[in-house]
């Protein structure tokens, strides 16, 4: 992958792109990827960030060019300078809210046209303002590939050796898994995670896998976009929904080389409609763990920033990462709540049309084997644009369990707590939670429990019964919007039982 990256920004730059823009997370690579291409090219580079002013990087390193720690007499050095050059300023951004130095930008941009010298602005943590965007081409840096990973995890292992010696035993099955983990990490945060793992005990073996898995996850939650969620559940722990699980049954082999070969592409995705509690956000484990991919859960109110462009940047890097980790899964809950405005005329300058369309078209556009599962409470606050057909392979009504579904949540939640569902009337305690959802069925059950727990007694029917008897569901409490969602789902949707 990197030399194709190499290639590609050769190009740029010998079309004598002025600007290119590169928003990543991942710093050193973007550096390392510069110098490299610079290096072949035989051309100077330069590198500026606000803490150094601008340092002669290559051919030979050399100290900060004088009076340009200021990012005003930087681009005024690149400005006047005839040198053939690759310039890398490092989160400019900020610096460029001034009106004097976005024009001084723009200057250099008319420059830079007639001169072989490029400016490369290079953002890890704010985005660039729109009029910038438009005078640069952007460029992805991409994350490590499976490759580079693996010769990562060489070049860790490696060091560690030169320090003690060092065991791996892990079969070629589970090597894959290890280098599948680390997908979706930097090289510096895959060669930490690794080099953690085999400080403990100087040995890499199949029980530091699940380690390195939850090492990702802390470092995935620290970027604040996408969390890895664990799958703890299996399709025999959710009750009903047997249409959507032959559905995913289906489906199952959709990722493999021989679906590709008999001419079907990777399933999409499907979004998930239905009432509160019934097993929408349980589903999108299921999906996970039924197809043995990773789940990554895309949290939409943590994209939008205060920054003008921060959200959108966010919104970028959160897709290439989860393009980076596939095959996965990724799960957006309340889909409704993220997008909802960008049907109204919201007073947030468009940001939330801008957003609702950079999703849109990757959905439409992305080829890697991502499959979505999205969620939502009331589609009716949903854009019509979401809902056709390419952007979701179905759309899917969960509605309320029926009386044998029903049973079978009580059987699981009942076992889950260690208690025999045999020594429990279920039928009985079907007909008397007509218009529960599994969630308050297991409400109903918590709360028997600790009634149990304060008499100094165990569960049974009478006592589950009785709790039941004194809870109002939600389709009691919200019967007329209940019943105008299933009038809506009845000819728009599949039902998911």
């Amino acid at each position: 992958m990197l030399n194709e990256l190499s290639d590609e920004l050769k190009l740029l730059i010998r079309s004598r792109h002025p600007i290119i823009s590169i928003e990543t997370s991942d710093e050193e690579r973007a550096l390392a990827l510069i110098s490299r291409v610079a290096a072949d090219m035989e051309r100077l580079m330069f590198e500026w960030s606000v803490t150094t002013g601008l340092l002669r990087r290559r051919p030979s390193a050399g100290g900060p060019i004088a009076n340009t720690e200021s990012a005003k007499h930087a681009l005024a050095f690149v400005h006047d300078s005839t040198l053939e050059a690759v310039y890398v300023f490092k989160d400019l951004s900020p610096h460029l809210k001034d009106a004097t130095e976005l024009r001084r930008l723009k200057d250099i941009h008319s420059v830079l046209t007639t001169r072989r010298a490029t400016l490369c602005l290079v953002e890890t943590s704010g985005a660039l303002p729109d009029a910038v965007r438009r005078l640069t081409v952007p460029f992805d840096v991409k994350w490590p590939s499976a490759d580079e990973l693996k010769a990562v995890v060489r070049e860790t292992l490696k060091e560690v050796r030169k320090l003690n010696r060092t065991e791996v035993k892990l079969s070629r099955f589970q090597t894959e898994r290890l280098i599948q983990t680390l997908q979706g990490l930097t090289r510096r945060e895959a060669a930490q995670v690794v080099a953690t793992a085999l400080h403990d005990d100087y040995a890499l073996n199949v029980d530091d896998l699940p380690r390195i898995a939850d090492a990702k996850r802390k470092l995935l939650v620290r970027h604040g976009v996408l969390e890895p969620i664990t799958i703890d559940v299996t399709t025999d722990e959710i009750g009903g929904l047997n249409r959507l699980k032959r559905w995913l049954k289906e489906r199952s082999d959709g990722f493999t080389e021989r679906a590709k070969e008999f001419g079907l592409t990777p399933p999409r995705g499907f979004l998930l409609l239905g009432v509160q509690g019934c097993g929408k956000s349980l589903c999108a484990k299921i999906v996970a763990g039924f197809w043995g991919l990773p789940l990554l859960r895309l949290d939409p109110g943590v994209l939008y920033q205060k920054f003008v462009g921060e959200t959108e940047a966010r919104l970028r890097r959160a897709l290439s990462q989860v393009e980076a980790m596939s095959p996965a899964v990724l799960w957006i809950d309340e889909i409704e709540k993220a997008f909802a405005s960008a049907t109204d005329g919201s007073a947030d300058g468009g940001l939330s049309q801008r957003m609702f369309g950079s999703l849109l078209s990757w959905m439409q556009d992305h080829r890697q084997p991502v499959f979505i599962v999205a969620t939502a409470n009331d589609i009716t606050r949903l854009p019509p644009e979401l809902l056709r057909k390419g952007r979701f392979d179905e759309v899917f009504f969960v509605d309320l369990p029926d009386d044998g579904a029903r049973e079978k949540i009580f059987a699981i939640h009942l076992r889950r707590r260690e208690r025999d569902p045999a020594k429990f009337d279920l039928k009985r305690l079907a007909a008397a939670s007509d218009g529960f959802s599994g969630a308050e069925i297991e409400q109903a059950i918590i709360s028997a429990l600790y009634g149990a727990f304060a008499d100094k007694c165990d569960i049974d029917t009478d006592r589950l019964a009785h709790e039941l008897e004194n809870t109002r569901p939600l389709s009691v409490l919200m019967k007329e919007k209940l019943a105008a969602l299933r009038s809506w789902a009845h000819e728009r949707c599949v039902p998911a039982d």
